[in-house]
């Protein structure tokens, strides 16, 4: 069965309360739950963690690096400065989809370029908690473990 992190950075803990006319009211315990049906219904082991630490998500990376095969990351704030965040995930083998609620190149100067992205196979912004699904099917898409049953659009997209 494949495994997929998926790491929530600084202040995500706070979703339905912070910002909501950015981020929304939804809760990051039912973008985790949503998440977990999901990945039930692929098969895929699901790993949901986060940090308002970057030391913390750093060694969270590390320790995926042994056990998923594949990593969804919302690097919230750190998106834009933390070159040592980049680097932990450029020693990460699988597939890495980074994903942010908001459309970040909508927004003001400081939060719109990630470096995460330099790092990300896949980027995933301003689908709000919808994101999320999106990002757990790319990564199940790039691991090849999306049922036959779906639909082909689901599975594999235009030819």
């Amino acid at each position: 069965m494949a495994e997929l992190t998926i790491l929530n950075g600084p202040n995500l803990n706070l979703l339905g309360e912070r910002e909501p006319e950015i981020y929304g009211t939804t809760t990051l315990a039912a973008i985790e739950d949503s998440c977990r049906d999901l990945c039930g219904s692929l098969g895929i082991e699901l790993v949901f963690r986060q940090s308002n630490v970057e030391g913390e998500l750093i060694n969270l990376i590390h320790a995926a690096r042994r056990t998923s095969q594949a990593l969804v990351i919302n690097p919230a704030g750190l998106s834009f400065y933390s070159v040592s965040l980049v680097d932990a995930l450029r020693t990460f083998a699988g597939p890495i989809v980074e994903l942010h609620l908001s459309n970040i190149h909508a927004r003001d100067e400081l939060h719109r370029h990630s470096i995460v992205s330099s790092s990300a196979t896949t980027v995933i912004c301003g689908a709000g908690p919808y994101g999320y699904t999106l990002a757990v099917l790319a990564a199940a898409r790039a691991l090849g473990a999306l049922p036959a049953g779906l639909p082909e659009a689901i599975r594999s997209g235009p030819a």
